[in-house]
């Protein structure tokens, strides 16, 4: 509609502030560039970006876009993530200090070639009740770790040879990479410091043990090359009593000497020693498969 003489129209746009609720624009279309951004971000529903998305949404250099984006920011239309990523908060989050976004959104932009893994994968896949608060992103570089929202988002770096195994699965609005359920038991007897030790390893595998391919958690154990994952393996199934044919099978694969650790965050003190396995097993008698009581 027509306003004032001023041959201008207005038009409705996302705000970027309660004060104002929306926008007057030239007849020509042409909005600021903050405008832009907030306009492209709500209609196409984009959550989490990249420095180079806003860049291409505003055919602005580097310097330009750096400066709607920290303006956006005062006006807590968005909110940095690490350098370089952004979350964009939409308008009916209003004055919620506490908006976030889902972590796995999060982590599809973190690095091109990741994958969730460790803790994380558990959760998702239902193999442990325990509700984690980082994120365990795996990839083959080093990375340093940081907070966003309430997770702590932390990069676990395995050789080009460890790393494989991630699936794709959909999220909201894209997808992610995510360990397989055969993967995140290998992975977790690779590291269980990463999947609260071998408790929770050992609980891992009884919760899925129905929905996994085993001979597949066999042929990667194998694949990383590791002897003391097989070990783990084969003394997890045999105590666990699952799949026992497949124990008796890694027992004819191992080396029983020397003796390695079950995990070598265990105790150091009161150990025992499985020879079938070649492991030292610090846990305390029960220790291990307690969480069956409950």
């Amino acid at each position: 509609m027509w306003f004032n003489g001023d041959r201008r129209l207005r038009i409705a746009v996302p705000a970027i502030s309660k004060k104002h609720s929306r926008y007057e624009v030239e007849q020509t279309g042409e909005i600021r560039p903050h405008e832009r951004l907030v306009r492209e971000l709500a209609e196409k529903k984009i959550e989490v970006f990249r420095s180079e998305d806003a860049k291409r949404i505003l055919q602005a250099d580097g310097p330009t876009t750096a400066r709607v984006l920290r303006y956006l920011a005062r006006k807590r239309r968005v909110e940095r993530i690490e350098r370089g990523k952004y979350m964009f908060i939409p308008e009916y989050a209003g004055t919620d200090l506490r908006w976030t976004v889902d972590s796995r959104q999060v982590v599809s932009h973190l690095m091109d070639d990741c994958y969730m893994g460790f803790c994380s994968a558990m959760s998702y896949w239902g193999m442990t009740d325990q509700i984690p608060y980082t994120v365990f992103v795996v990839s083959t570089k080093m990375k340093r770790g940081f907070d966003f929202g309430y997770m702590r988002y932390q990069f676990v770096k395995l050789s080009e040879k460890k790393f494989f195994g991630g699936v794709e699965r959909k999220c909201e609005n894209g997808t992610f990479r995510i360990s397989s359920r055969e993967k995140t038991i290998v992975d977790g007897l690779m590291h269980p410091e990463y999947c609260g030790m071998m408790t929770e390893v050992s609980k891992m595998m009884w919760n899925a043990h129905e929905d996994v391919n085993w001979e597949d958690v066999l042929n990667m154990a194998k694949r990383v090359g590791i002897d003391v994952v097989l070990k783990r393996l084969g003394y997890l199934l045999s105590v666990l009593e699952i799949e026992e044919g497949m124990a008796k099978k890694i027992r004819g694969m191992i080396k029983r000497y020397p003796y390695q650790r079950l995990d070598k965050l265990g105790c150091h003190v009161g150990h025992t020693y499985s020879k079938e396995y070649g492991l030292m097993i610090n846990y305390r008698e029960g220790e291990l498969l307690d969480w069956m009581k409950y």
